[in-house]
């Protein structure tokens, strides 16, 4: 086959994925519902997987404390091999119950904790057992897999490469994850609109897009958000109650108090 031949053909498979990712959409919904039940109740989420489905868990948690601004501790992920397995095979990992088992003992998982499987199979022994001991203490779990004899899965078909779940299962996968994760934190607050309000301003580029989000939520001037941002000590939310009501940082910060931290209670005071 032609370079063209090839990619035209993984192209055409990976149009399976979306399509499979949609089937599973009632199962996804429940997910987020449960997430979100557990941690307004105080419960953690964590990821868990092997091989490139560990990684998929690893990038999704990453991206949680940058992007909404959630404390490092909310969202985990447990790689079979730890943090070796990231960037290397570590030969045996995923065979191994007992390390999973040990893995959420050390993080105390309990009740309100919610325990996210990712296994292209639906049968890896680290995954597994994992899942198994979250559910023996009281966690809310959920399985996301690409096996036709799992409930909820994202059937994705076989790989252009046989078994290579890296490809169409480790995308949607991805998929899966990006709507648990965004959805998760829009229904816990930490999206204004369709805007990151709780963005961590940690680089220049950031930065800029931190003001670009306050201009446009508040409808005001990218120099009126500077001002405003670093009144409010760069805490986004303050800084936009400020702009859209007009007040100072002290009686931003109050009225943010006021309503636990819940930014429209605060814009409708």
């Amino acid at each position: 086959m032609t370079a063209r031949e090839i990619v035209k053909l993984m192209n055409r498979e990976d149009r399976k994925v979306t399509i499979a990712v949609g089937r599973a959409i009632p199962a996804i919904a429940r997910a987020v519902d449960a997430i979100v039940a557990g941690i307004r109740k105080g419960g953690r989420l964590f990821y868990v997987g092997a091989g490139s489905s560990g990684r998929m868990g690893v990038l999704d948690a990453a991206e949680s404390p940058p992007t909404f601004g959630t404390s490092p501790k909310l969202v985990q992920a447990l790689i079979a091999g730890g943090k070796r397995a990231v960037t290397g095979a570590v030969e045996g990992a995923e065979d191994s119950v007992r390390n999973a088992e040990r893995e959420l003992r050390e993080r105390k998982v309990a009740h309100n904790d919610v325990v996210v499987g990712i296994t292209a199979s639906g049968t890896t022994p680290y995954v597994v057992g994992a899942l198994k001991y979250a559910r023996r203490h009281g966690a809310a779990t959920v399985t996301i897999t690409s096996n036709r004899q799992t409930p909820a899965a994202a059937e994705v078909g076989p790989e252009v490469l046989t078994g290579s779940t890296r490809l169409k299962a480790g995308t949607a996968q991805k998929m899966v994850l990006n709507m648990l994760s965004t959805a998760v934190m829009v229904r816990l607050g930490h999206v204004y609109e369709n805007l990151m309000i709780d963005v961590v301003q940690t680089n220049e580029k950031v930065a800029k897009r931190a003001l670009r989000i306050l201009a446009e939520a508040s409808g005001k001037s990218v120099s009126a958000a500077e001002h405003a941002l670093r009144a409010a000590g760069h805490n986004m939310r303050v800084a936009l109650v400020m702009l859209k009501k007009e007040v100072a940082a002290r009686e931003a910060k109050r009225l943010m108090a006021r309503s636990g931290g819940n930014l429209r209670w605060a814009l409708r005071e």
